[in-house]
C-alpha cells in the first residue's frame, strides 16, 4: 500500500511529508521510502502557530480559521509529495501540536527554573492528559480525496497514557538489532528516546522503553532568535555555539529541574520549554558574564546533558549505539558534544546509517501508524513507553466524501 506520512513538529519548521510503500502486517512490515520533502508554512501562518503555542488567546472563529489553514497546508503537502510518483491510498497526518499536557499532575505541573533546585509543582484539578493537534483529518481527506488517519494521541491518552512518544513501536520494527543495544534519539523541538535491547537478549521485548528526554532544538532556536532579533531562527550546523564555551556549572544546576528527575513514562513540550523558560535561564546566567557564543553553547549543552543524564539515570544499561534523527541530528556541534559525553560507552550515529532517513523518520512513523490502524487494526502504542493501561488502536479514520 502506498501511504503518505505528514507531521509538523514542535519547532514549527514546516510540514515533513513522505510517500512510502508498506507491505506486510503487524510487526512484520517492510517500509520503502519513495519521496520525502519539507514544505514551509507561509510566514504569517507560522508566526500565528508559534504565538498560539506560546499561549496567545484566540476567539473560536479565529481558532476555526487556524485549524482550517493548517489542514489546507497539510493537504497541499500531500498533493505535492505524490507528483511524479504512484498515487497514495492512505494518509497518516499527525497535524500540528499547539498544546500538550501530560496526565500525571503530581509530576508535570511545572513552574520556571528560577532556583538551583529547579521547578516546583503547582496544583491542578485533573489527572487526565490532553494533547491538541490542529489540521483536521476530515478536511485533508476531502481536499485530497484520500482516506486520512489523524488524531493519533487521543486514544493513548484515554487509556491513561501520555500520548507520547508514539514512534517507539515503529522504531522496534525498523531499527532493532540482533546483537546491539540501541537508543533511537529524536532531536526535534523536543527530544525523545526509544531504548531497543538487542534481540538476542531474553525477553527483549519487555525491556523496550522510551520517553521524552527534554528540550532538543526548542531552546536553541529560541536563543538564536532572541540573540538576532528574529533574523535567524536556528544555529546552522551548530557553528555559532561551536565558537563558545559552555558553562557546565549552569547546566548542572538546570538539570536539577523536576522534569529531568522525573521517572518515565513522561512527556513534555513547549508549554514547559518555552520563551519564559529560556528567559529564566538567561536571568540565572547573568552572574556568569557569558558572551553570545558561550550562552548558545550552554543552551546547546543543556540538550546534550539532558539526553545523557536521562540515559544514565533511567536505562538498565548504556546502549552500544545511539542513532540520532530529526533536525538536531544535523547540528554538528551538538553531535560532537554528545560523542564527547558518551565517549567510552556508546557510539553516536544517525538513523540514516541504519537505513532509515533521519529527516523524515517521524513522518514515516505516522504513515506506518495509519497503515496499522486502517489496514491491519493493529495497536500502535507501546504501554511501557506511554504509560497507557493497554495497547490501543491509534487514530481516527476520515473518509473522503464521494460525489
Amino acid at each position: 500500500m502506498y501511504c503518505i506520512g505528514l507531521i509538523s513538529g514542535t519547532s514549527v519548521d514546516g510540514i515533513d511529508a513522505v510517500l512510502v510503500e508498506i507491505t506486510g502486517t503487524d510487526f512484520e512490515i517492510q517500509v520503502t521510502q519513495i519521496a520525502g520533502a519539507t514544505f514551509s508554512y507561509p510566514t504569517q501562518l507560522r508566526e500565528q502557530i508559534l504565538a498560539v503555542c506560546g499561549g496567545a488567546s484566540l476567539s473560536m472563529p479565529e481558532f476555526a480559521r487556524l485549524d482550517d489553514a493548517i489542514a489546507t497546508q497539510f493537504a497541499l503537502a500531500a498533493q505535492k509529495i505524490q507528483k511524479g510518483h504512484p498515487t497514495a491510498q492512505l494518509i497518516g497526518s499527525h497535524g500540528q501540536t499547539v498544546f500538550h499536557r501530560p496526565p500525571l499532575v503530581s509530576v508535570t505541573s511545572y513552574q520556571l527554573p528560577v532556583t538551583s533546585r529547579g521547578a516546583r509543582l503547582a496544583p491542578s484539578q485533573t489527572s487526565i492528559g490532553y494533547s491538541l493537534q490542529l489540521g483536521r483529518g476530515a478536511v485533508i481527506a476531502e481536499l485530497t480525496g484520500i482516506p486520512v488517519v489523524s488524531n493519533f494521541r487521543a486514544a493513548d491518552i484515554a487509556a491513561g497514557g501520555e500520548g507520547a512518544p508514539l514512534v517507539s513501536k515503529i522504531d522496534v520494527c525498523l531499527l532493532c538489532d540482533p546483537t546491539l543495544d540501541r537508543c533511537v534519539q529524536n532531536l526535534g523541538g523536543i527530544g525523545n528516546v526509544t531504548y531497543l535491547p538487542a534481540r538476542r537478549n531474553d525477553n527483549w521485548e519487555q525491556k523496550i522503553c522510551g520517553w521524552d528526554t527534554g528540550p532538543a532544538n526548542a531552546l536553541i532556536d529560541l536563543a538564536v532568535s532572541k540573540l538576532t532579533d528574529g533574523k535567524l531562527t536556528f544555529d546552522k550546523d551548530g557553528s555559532w555555539a561551536a565558537r563558545g564555551t559552555p558553562s557546565q556549572e549552569l547546566v548542572e544546576r538546570w538539570l536539577q529541574q523536576d522534569f529531568f528527575q522525573q521517572s518515565p513514562p513522561k512527556s513534555t513540550g513547549r508549554e514547559l520549554f518555552s520563551p519564559e523558560y529560556l528567559d529564566a535561564c538567561w536571568q540565572e546566567a547573568q552572574p556568569y558574564q557569558l558572551n553570545d557564543a558561550d550562552w548558545l553553547a550552554t543552551i546547546t549543552e543543556l540538550t546534550v546533558a539532558s539526553v545523557v543524564h536521562s540515559y544514565r539515570t533511567f536505562l538498565p544499561r548504556m546502549p552500544d549505539e545511539v542513532l540520532l534523527c530529526g533536525g538536531g541530528s544535523r547540528n554538528r556541534y551538538l553531535k560532537q558534544r554528545l560523542e564527547a559525553r558518551l565517549a567510552g560507552s556508546s557510539k553516536v550515529l544517525t538513523t540514516d546509517e541504519a537505513g532509515v532517513n533521519g529527516d523524515f523518520k517521524e513522518a514515516i512513523a505516522f504513515a506506518v501508524l495509519a497503515y496499522w490502524r486502517f489496514h491491519c487494526s493493529f495497536a500502535g502504542n507501546l504501554p511501557q513507553v506511554t504509560g497507557a493501561k493497554q495497547p490501543v488502536l491509534l487514530g481516527e479514520i476520515n473518509l473522503p466524501i464521494t460525489h
